[in-house]
């Protein structure tokens, strides 16, 4: 028997439940069915990012929720800060362009964070930025951002709109959408949502709708304006993901039950976890501030990458994430995203360990193991 097991930020794991519901017969996405289950998923999307106001769902992926509020919050000529400090900070700065926007951008050195000076520099410089963008957890170097802090930068500093990527911290980093003054923040549905691919999630502050009513850039299917005319309804201006929706449902209702502090919780102490073991097998961490949802490794002197992936991943079902840009072949990524648990943080190590060995790399037998379970034991609860 050989079982296959996940370890990528995105897709992640769907848990089991979620999958039979979505198996089940489709329902008419204009239906009262339909618009009651909608009804929930709408008040669950606000438990999770901690808000009371709207939270809008787009069937796109996340890359898509970010573009509609581009088009959807500015007009031409606008000034957007943009912080890149890997892949998908490297989107940010480039998408606005496209758009006739002006994107100044704030570089950072993979694996490193921005700082709370470097945010205040560049507003100064920029005094008329109607908007930052920042990436909470970059996942193509598992790198965290302070952004409560640089949220209280940007309104001490400027009347720029702090924009979260939120895609895939939302559910695995705390996050508090109201209480820390955010005013746009994406997340998507292959994520901390525990569902397949195909939606994106956008919640909007009041200051954020009403930059959207002055915004003049052209737009369609991503207008937030058509999508927020018809969440207030319950509904979709566009035909939804309906069976997505549907799994989202179950799944909401899953991360309700634990409580989302206690998700919070369960992620830090599952990247604490893998972290100790990953230093037990003499593994480097690349992240000077890794997320709770991805933990980024160096690949080890003298090991091929493509060779150690092809063990791990068809010798013992094991798929992670490789190094993207520069990094290619020198970092893989492993997740601890959404549908995850202290057990699989050890079964990930166990086999990253019989790899290792057969790659030629010497380390403590069940040493990488042994030091996860002394963390699991001795913080529990």
């Amino acid at each position: 028997m050989f079982k296959k097991r996940l370890y990528t930020p995105g897709p992640t794991p769907v848990p089991e439940d979620v999958m039979m519901r979505m198996a089940e017969p489709i329902i008419h996405h204009r239906s009262a069915e339909f618009n009651e289950l909608f009804t929930r998923v709408n008040e669950n999307l606000k438990y999770l990012f901690q808000t009371k106001q709207p939270v809008l769902t787009l069937t796109c992926s996340g890359t898509g929720g970010v573009e509609s509020t581009i088009v959807s919050l500015f007009s031409p000529g606008d000034v957007v800060v943009a912080v890149n400090g890997g892949k998908f900070g490297e989107r940010w700065v480039e998408m606005p362009k496209v758009f006739g926007l002006k994107s100044v951008e704030l570089k950072v050195e993979w694996g490193k964070a921005p700082g709370a000076d470097q945010l205040r520099d560049l507003l100064h410089a920029n005094p008329t930025a109607k908007a930052v963008y920042l990436t909470h957890s970059e996942t193509s170097t598992g790198t965290a951002t302070d952004v409560r802090l640089l949220a209280e930068v940007i309104h001490r500093h400027s009347d720029a709109l702090v924009c979260v990527d939120g895609i895939t911290a939302i559910g695995a980093h705390e996050f508090r959408f109201d209480e820390w003054g955010i005013d746009v923040c994406v997340t998507g549905s292959q994520k901390g949502l525990m569902i397949p691919p195909g939606l994106a999630f956008v919640a909007l502050s009041a200051k954020a709708i009403g930059r959207m009513r002055a915004s003049t850039l052209p737009k369609f299917y991503f207008d937030l304006g058509k999508a927020l005319a018809a969440y207030e309804k319950n509904d979709t201006p566009w035909t939804p993901a309906a069976s997505l929706i549907i799994g989202v449902d179950v799944a909401l209702q899953k991360i309700r039950r634990e409580g989302i502090e206690n998700i919070w919780r369960r992620h830090e102490r599952m990247a604490y976890g893998l972290r100790d073991g990953i230093r037990a097998l003499g593994l480097k961490l690349f992240s000077d501030q890794p997320s709770f949802a991805v933990t980024p490794v160096v690949v080890p002197s003298g090991i091929e990458w493509k060779s150690f992936n092809k063990i791990l991943k068809l010798k013992y079902g094991i798929t992670v994430a490789g190094g993207q840009g520069d990094y290619t072949g020198k970092i893989f990524r492993i997740s601890h995203l959404g549908y995850y648990d202290e057990l699989d943080i050890v079964t990930v190590l166990a086999a990253l360990e019989r790899t290792l060995a057969e790659c030629g790399h010497t380390c403590e037998p069940g040493a990488g193991v042994q030091a996860a379970q002394k963390y699991f034991i001795s913080h529990q609860g």
